[in-house]
């Protein structure tokens, strides 16, 4: 590509910026607000979202509702009445210009006007054009200065012109020239800049001036009755533009401040509509049939991310390969201008290992002029596994508190089995009796720990969270559970222990994290291949507000249709378990904001399956505040 065209592209970038003025305020959805960069008018947008989307084009409380030209007078720097004072002293310069021809062009062919006329002219040329080209005369001027008969205003414009005007109109009495139709300038000038009593005392005074001329044309010997009706009806000409001028410049001022007062309404809705919508769960974006996306909020930015966020709109959805399958949504959705309520799932592959599904719902905007093309979509995106989530969780807590009831209704027979178990365990007397009393104990005991387990995760007020020391506590727990497992820690120790000696404070009750680090333990050593260091214990600061807890074990990796149960209720891969050790140990977690995730590592690793804890860092009280992140 030449320099050439670069610079005329740059130039005329320029000439835009010029004219779209001062940026409008940071806002994810300032790409879409009032700037006007749109290919598109104004006032022809509909939209079939039905009120859904405010700040969306088209919609009438949305800021683009307004006319250019609206928008033009609201922002320039500018009044209408100053502009209007501007161009009736560009048009009293290009007169005064005209006037100083009529003397001049006969001067070149030998007529030589009267001296009066030349004087009258030459003084007008100089001051319309003064008053025009001097900053002092152009600076803005108000109705006010205006309104006063005897102000600097009003007698270097208005008065100026009536007396200059006249004069000719006296002069000329001996000239072809008619100087009559000069004086509409003046009264229309009145009956636009000024208040309606001092326009009608404009036009009187010029409907009197012309009445002088026609009497004093009627003592030099002309007819007096045809020279005073021509001038009562030029006269009464002037009042009637003056009374027009004065209506029309009327209902002008009603226009701009009504469109500025709609404007501003508008602007604040816009702000008002940007605001939500960043604060929006969704993500939102808005996008053209080129694929440019003209606006996106943080929310959109993050699910097209796959960490952090995606850079601010305008930005193109082409070019980027994960983003791949969302550009084939978009332009199937334009060429059917249509899209299924409930939305579509869109998969992002941001690497092979690292997938991110998207319910994507999409809404139209339409040009009036052409039904069959849709010109922008907004688009609504959500994480599926947030809603797989959420979705979830409003099962569990509706079973949770389902479940409550009925462990809590079982306690009482259950009570009166193992006190009836105990009676005939006093009376058995043969092996077979006892063998049969043991297995009715061990069913009790064991349906106690399931009703224990229920009614641990049941829903209830929350509890007041305090800061542990996680290094410590987590410590007394291992140590607890290798001597319950008739385990040696140390050198050569199936469980390898890394904790810092730093304490590390977090957000838990400790026994409910005894809870949950002797369940993870459990399960680590039931599937690892005992083999020293075959689990794996780690506390560390995985940054200043979050501290993790990992055990990770050598055993088989779960395979992936498990693993997506791996936390659900009841669901277990042992015939004699309960199913409810993760569950509640999610349970636990999510009640201190905590978290509990399960990773498959790298191949190259030894301890493959692997559960995350993160829990909320927070400084022990009695030492030293200042959090230092340790590995």
């Amino acid at each position: 590509m030449s320099a050439e065209p670069i610079r005329g592209e740059r130039r005329k970038g320029d000439r835009r910026s010029k004219r779209r003025g001062p940026p409008v305020e940071e806002s994810f959805f300032g790409a879409e607000g009032l700037t006007d960069d749109l290919q598109f008018g104004d006032d022809e947008v509909e939209s079939r979202y039905d009120g859904s989307w405010p700040s969306k084009p088209g919609n009438e409380t949305d800021s683009r509702f307004l006319s250019r030209q609206a928008r033009r007078i609201f922002s320039a720097g500018q009044t209408t009445f100053d502009r209007i004072y501007r161009i009736f002293l560009g048009a009293r310069a290009a007169l005064g210009i005209a006037l100083l021809l009529t003397i001049v062009v006969p001067a070149l062919f030998g007529v030589r006007p009267s001296w009066g006329m030349t004087l009258v002219s030459v003084g007008y040329f100089a001051l319309a054009l003064s008053m025009w080209l001097l900053p002092r005369f152009r600076r803005e001027v108000t109705p006010n200065e205006l309104a006063r008969l005897r102000g600097p205003k009003w007698l270097a414009t208005i008065g100026a012109d009536i007396v200059c005007f006249n004069a000719l109109h006296l002069l000329s009495s001996t000239s072809s020239f008619n100087y009559v139709a000069l004086l509409v300038l003046p009264v229309l000038m009145a009956g636009v800049l000024t208040p309606r009593v001092p326009a009608l005392a404009t036009a009187a005074v010029v409907a009197i001036g012309l009445l002088g001329t026609a009497w004093l044309a009627a003592l030099q010997g002309g007819d007096t009755a045809s020279l005073m009706s021509q001038a009562g009806l030029a006269g009464s000409g002037l009042f009637v533009i003056t009374v027009l001028a004065g209506e029309l410049a009327g209902r002008l001022a009603r226009e701009e401040l009504t469109a500025k007062g709609s404007l501003e309404l508008a602007r604040q809705q816009a702000q008002l509509n940007r605001l939500v919508i960043e604060e929006m769960q969704d993500g939102v974006l808005v996008v053209d049939r080129r694929g440019r996306v003209r606006a996106a909020n943080p929310a959109a930015r993050r699910l097209l991310a796959p960490s952090g966020m995606c850079r601010p709109a305008p930005f193109q959805l082409r070019g980027v390969e994960a983003w791949a399958s969302l550009v084939r949504t978009v332009e199937r959705a334009f060429v059917d201008a249509v899209w299924p309520e409930a939305g579509r799932d869109v998969v992002l592959e941001f690497d092979p290992a690292e997938l991110r599904t998207l319910r994507v719902r999409i809404r139209f905007t339409r040009r009036h002029e052409s039904q069959a093309s849709e010109e922008f979509c907004v688009l609504l995106l959500e994480d599926v596994r947030n809603m797989q989530a959420r979705t979830r969780q409003e099962k569990l807590a509706a079973m949770g508190r389902v479940s409550a009831g009925i462990a809590h209704e079982i306690r009482n027979p259950l009570a009166a089995i193992a006190q009836a178990n105990a009676l005939l365990s006093e009376d058995a007397t043969t092996p077979s009796q006892r063998q049969l009393t043991r297995m009715v104990t061990d069913n009790v005991e064991r349906l106690k720990r399931i009703v224990d387990d229920v009614m641990e995760v049941a829903p209830g007020a929350p509890q007041d969270a305090g800061v542990i020391d996680v290094g410590a506590q987590v410590g007394a727990a291992c140590g607890e559970w290798a001597r319950g497992a008739g385990l040696a820690l140390g050198e050569g120790s199936v469980l390898r222990i890394e904790v810092p000696t730093e304490p590390l404070g977090a957000v838990f009750d400790a026994e409910h994290l005894r809870r949950v680090l002797v369940n993870l333990l459990d399960n680590g050593y039931r599937h690892a291949s005992k083999v020293p260091g075959s689990v794996h214990l780690r506390l560390y600061a995985l940054d200043e507000s979050k501290v993790q807890l990992s055990v990770a074990s050598d055993g088989a990796s779960i395979p992936p249709d498990v693993e997506r149960f791996l936390f659900e209720p009841f669901f277990s891969t042992r015939s004699r378990g309960t199913g409810l050790g993760l569950y509640i140990c999610r349970e636990l977690c999510e009640r201190y904001g905590a978290s509990i995730e399960y990773r498959l590592r790298p191949a190259n690793e030894s301890n493959r399956n692997e559960f995350q804890v993160a829990m909320q860092r927070k400084a022990v009280a009695g030492s030293d505040a200042r959090l230092q992140v340790t590995s």
